[in-house]
């Protein structure tokens, strides 16, 4: 069952990044599209929708520091966002510059344009925001890092060559699927555009789809990298994506982000080896690699007529896969992906439905009513005790009570621990309260401490248990706060059975 010295303390949660604070975000619910069903093609993408300020707002925990996930962090021109909708359901925002799309119509139409396509080679596009000033993009969030990250920035090992030819591959289905469905242009295609996804498997960011803007660029990199006849004409082509793709072949080739002019001088030198990723340690066919060396230098041939469609290159790749039955996050080298355990399957009291739902208006409704019923007790005082300290002590709780009533929880936080400090009393209730307290004031790390100090002075309490399971939830530490909600379930089963409840 655990007590103060249980497994959650080691998780030292002040050191865990906290998730997006959304209890009070809703479900959107408006303007979707038909749901894409369990086709697998789809990659289990949920239908498009337009979301409100305030859903994002809530997800990104007010569009925090915290949450961004563009690689040039605070530096990005369009900044993204990592998020958690009230549905549990992970997202990643595209924040677009004040005025990047002026007309909004302009922009929801560019949205559902993509937002239409779901594959399971893509990180799809979920929803979008039209609001007042406000432009965001809303897609599947991809936890498990870049290509870019991968290859050149790696820190245990290196992408091994298997896995390499299968990124290839399935950025070239993604193209492919893209072209199929009439949306064959993709803006600046490159190692930071294919992300991975929970299981390891490469897909191609729906951020690309869209330009950056209205009348921006839709090359953002060194014009090393730039398609040569968008340097004369700034358009952007069928052609100019297949350009694009050729350099993502150099860096899945090179393990390096080199200019192609200097990777297609090698090229014609007849210096492969040299081309080839030295950390790779030899560790490829020869023959497999030079057939890649030979799409990427069609791709990247001057006249865009002279290079191959999305359809040459699927049919290039596909026939160099030779670990098909190995999944991607064991050549990856990650863990395998696990879902949290499911909620307890017997019927959940009240309290136990709002924690499982981790709805915090609902929880405070419920510790007012229960009152300190449950501190019965927990404490024995001498008669000597009854100090004027004592009398302030007690006056701090109450004016920590009429606070926590009111729902003015920074004052309750701290009369709560005025009366806490003193120490001459200990009150589970107190604790439990000033955990909810933390919890809607944002810091789960404070509040997953004091559900355990009520769990320590109080060791079967069902309601310590249960707010240590949103805490945790809070803190992301999903199986554990599975574990706890359980817990919490049986032993409020037991004490209906008789003694004390929660």
């Amino acid at each position: 069952m655990g007590c103060c010295e249980s497994k959650v303390s080691e998780k030292q949660p002040d050191k865990l990044q906290i998730q997006a604070h959304a209890n009070n975000s809703r479900t959107p619910t408006h303007h979707q599209n038909p749901s894409p069903g369990s086709d697998p093609e789809t990659g289990g993408a949920p239908p498009f929708s337009e979301f409100s300020f305030s859903d994002l707002k809530a997800a990104t925990n007010n569009f925090s520091s915290d949450f961004i996930v563009s690689e040039s962090g605070e530096k990005a021109p369009n900044l993204v966002y990592k998020g958690r909708l009230q549905n549990r359901r992970w997202i990643a925002v595209k924040k677009f510059t004040k005025m990047a799309w002026p007309d909004p119509k302009q922009f929801a139409e560019e949205a559902w344009g993509v937002g239409k396509l779901r594959h399971r080679r893509l990180a799809n596009l979920i929803g979008y925001c039209c609001d007042g000033d406000e432009r965001l993009l809303v897609a599947e969030y991809m936890p498990t890092d870049t290509l870019a990250k991968h290859l050149f920035h790696w820190e245990n090992q290196t992408i091994e060559w298997a896995m390499r030819l299968r990124v290839g591959l399935y950025i070239a289905e993604a193209l492919d699927y893209c072209s199929t469905e009439g949306r064959p242009l993709y803006h600046d295609l490159n190692a930071y555009r294919v992300l991975f996804d929970e299981d390891g498997d490469p897909r191609l960011s729906c951020f690309g789809l869209m330009r950056n803007s209205r009348d921006g660029k839709s090359y953002s990199t060194n014009l090393a990298y730039t398609p040569p006849e968008y340097l004369r004409n700034g358009r952007v082509t069928p052609e100019s994506v297949i350009y694009s793709f050729g350099t993502v072949l150099l860096d899945l080739l090179s393990g390096k982000h080199i200019p192609p002019s200097h990777a297609l001088d090698m090229i014609r030198g007849k210096n492969i080896i040299l081309l080839m990723d030295s950390h790779l340690e030899g560790k490829f066919s020869t023959e497999e690699a030079t057939v890649v060396v030979n799409l990427a230098s069609q791709c990247l041939q001057y006249e865009p007529r002279e290079r191959p469609n999305t359809k040459d290159l699927v049919a290039t790749l596909a026939p160099l896969q030779t670990k098909p039955e190995v999944p991607s996050y064991v050549m990856l080298g990650i863990p395998k992906h696990e879902e949290a355990p499911a909620t307890p399957q017997r019927p959940l009291s009240a309290m136990g439905e709002a924690c499982s739902r981790m709805d915090l208006t609902a929880i405070h409704q419920i510790l007012v009513m229960t009152h300190y019923r449950d501190d019965e007790g927990t404490n024995e005082l001498s008669f000597q005790e009854w100090t004027q300290q004592m009398r302030d002590m007690l006056e701090a709780r109450k004016r920590g009570d009429y606070a926590f009533r009111d729902k003015d929880f920074k004052t309750a936080i701290d009369c709560y621990s005025q009366f806490i400090d003193v120490g001459t009393m200990v009150s589970p209730t107190v604790f439990a309260r000033r955990s909810l307290c933390y919890l809607l004031n944002e810091q789960p790390d404070a509040a997953l401490r004091d559900a355990m100090q009520a769990q320590c002075v109080y060791p079967d309490w069902p309601t310590a248990f249960y707010m240590q399971s949103v805490a945790l939830a809070k803190l992301d530490m999903h199986k554990d706060a599975a574990d706890m909600l359980n817990e919490a379930t049986a032993l409020e089963e037991k004490r209906q059975r008789g003694g004390r409840g929660s």
